[in-house]
């Protein structure tokens, strides 16, 4: 299965104060609604992440994922593969492109989950693995909307 779900906003900050904010990890929680907290485990030289564990939660449940970065260019694309227990899930990333006025910040997430995964998914998620594109467009929708707010009212400190 390699189901593509994809949302767009534009964010009144260039595309350099995008990239910062989406690949500082531990601001992750700030904008997902699923993401609670984040653990760095290695840096590249550059101090992007290289792999970290995501803490998350929907409900009552809750959940951790392996994650390892696999795009990181500063001012174009910030994006990391999810695993669970050594199983592929996903591919999370944002594509930045500079407008009039911004950057059009694209978020993705491509669907790579083997059986094994969905019915952990089930699991820990309490979703069935068919409704998951649809909640994470919602996701995808309010981090967002959270990101833009954080960079254009200045409380990400990168802002402008």
């Amino acid at each position: 299965m390699a189901d593509e779900v994809v949302e767009r906003i534009t964010v009144g900050v260039a595309p350099e104060v995008v990239f910062r904010a989406v690949a500082d990890v531990r601001r992750m929680a700030r904008h997902s609604p699923e993401c609670f907290g984040t653990w760095v485990l290695t840096r590249s030289p550059g101090r992007v992440p290289r792999r970290f564990v995501g803490f998350n939660r929907r409900g009552a449940y809750v959940w951790f994922t392996t994650c390892k970065v696999v795009a990181a260019e500063p001012g174009v694309e910030f994006a990391f593969d999810v695993t669970t227990f050594g199983m592929p899930v996903a591919r999370w990333g944002f594509r930045l492109a500079g407008v009039e006025g911004g950057t059009e910040v694209t978020q993705y997430w491509i669907d790579q989950r083997v059986r094994g995964a969905m019915v952990l998914g089930r699991i820990f998620t309490g979703k069935a693995a068919k409704t998951r594109p649809e909640d994470n467009r919602e996701g995808m929708r309010i981090t967002l909307a959270r990101l833009r707010q954080e960079l254009t009212d200045g409380a990400g400190g990168d802002a402008a």
